[in-house]
């Protein structure tokens, strides 16, 4: 017997059948027979992934207890979701613990110790929700080719990282999917908070990012486009850049069509607001080539960097933006930079100490 239920403007098909409960790894296979599994104080062995692949239509997987993990060094990911008109749900008290600290070595992706990705989720018409994650031990909650996907009220912390040697600790990242909202979710990590470099009708609402490298938004090139893109009523706080907007030299694709409204900045420790056509992981790569950059809006986007840090910066090609509507309030930083490509007629304090 199934059921229609509606949820964050979702229809879920949802099985009412009696669940499964597992506890050891080796009852996993069996239970995904079922659409109602709840996963209690389970252990997923070392090098293995948490399989949650192709589910039933309809299944309903529930996270009770603390979920750990064998330690090994391979990429992951430690757990990996697929299925449609699923329901990915953290009961109270959950927590899914990477205990990161064991791989962490400040080096994240770019050496060191392999780091297994965390979790991988690749769901249409589905939902995710109430989920806490801590420590995982690199690139946390990645989204990828998904239609039609609702995550809410999700906690990432990695607040152990910032002295323990986390890096790439990214929070959450969508790439080429459509029709995601992320709402009412928290981030403590040491990397970008939200990044999308694929994709389209993304919204974040609520969503707040301490300690890493802010919310960015940009193509990953090779044709990728990201478009429409809303990210609203959020906070970013001490983190290395406050929003971003970026392409890299050389490549071809298009960001178009993305809004950052009601967005608050504290103490953002390089740049506020940064829009670049030059990104490179290890820094800019010199002059910008031409990209679309087009239909941009940042309005009420406030708040405060450190004195050593950039207001606004802007270097992209002269001919890749087009478009833009600016309303933003961001001030103490005190680096004054040379701003290139801002649109003709856009009056904004670009590089200006403030």
């Amino acid at each position: 017997m199934r059921a229609v239920v509606a949820f964050g403007g979702l229809l879920m098909v949802i099985a009412t059948a009696s669940g499964v409960q597992v506890s050891n790894y080796d009852e996993l296979a069996a239970a995904k027979l079922s659409t109602h599994i709840t996963l209690r104080d389970l252990h997923v062995p070392d090098g293995v992934t948490l399989d949650l692949t192709n589910l039933n239509e309809g299944t309903t997987v529930e996270f009770a207890g603390r979920t750990t993990f064998g330690y090994k060094e391979w990429a992951g990911p430690l757990v990996r979701v697929s299925g449609k008109h699923v329901r990915i749900v953290g009961l109270p008290g959950n927590l899914l613990d990477g205990e990161g600290v064991r791989w962490w070595d400040g080096k994240g992706g770019n050496g060191g110790k392999t780091k297994p990705r965390f979790m991988e989720v690749n769901i249409d018409d589905s939902i995710v929700t109430g989920l806490n994650i801590k420590n995982p031990p690199a690139w946390c909650f990645v989204a990828n080719y998904c239609k039609n996907v609702h995550i809410s009220n999700v906690n990432i912390d990695i607040k152990d990282g910032a002295k323990q040697g986390g890096h790439s600790t990214d929070g959450f990242g969508v790439g080429y999917s459509s029709n995601v909202t992320i709402l009412n979710c928290q981030v403590y990590n040491q990397d970008d908070c939200f990044v999308t470099g694929a994709g389209s009708d993304i919204v974040v609402d609520n969503l707040s990012c301490t300690g890493g490298h802010g919310i960015s938004i940009g193509s990953l090139g090779g044709g990728a486009v990201v478009e429409r893109v809303l990210v609203k009523n959020s906070k970013v706080i001490k983190n290395m850049v406050g929003i971003r907007i970026k392409s890299t030299r050389g490549v071809v694709g298009a960001i178009r069509d993305i809004t950052f409204d009601n967005v608050e900045l504290q103490g953002i420790t390089r740049y506020g607001i940064i829009v670049e056509g030059n990104y490179l992981n290890s820094g800019s790569a010199g002059d910008s080539t031409p990209f679309p950059i087009e239909n941009i809006t940042i309005n009420n986007v406030r708040g405060t960097v450190v004195r050593k840090a950039t207001n606004i910066y802007v270097n992209i090609h002269p001919t890749s933006g087009k478009n833009w509507r600016w309303n933003s309030q961001v001030t103490g930083g005190q680096k004054e930079l040379k701003c290139v490509g801002v649109p003709a007629g856009l009056n904004i304090p670009c590089g200006r100490k403030g």
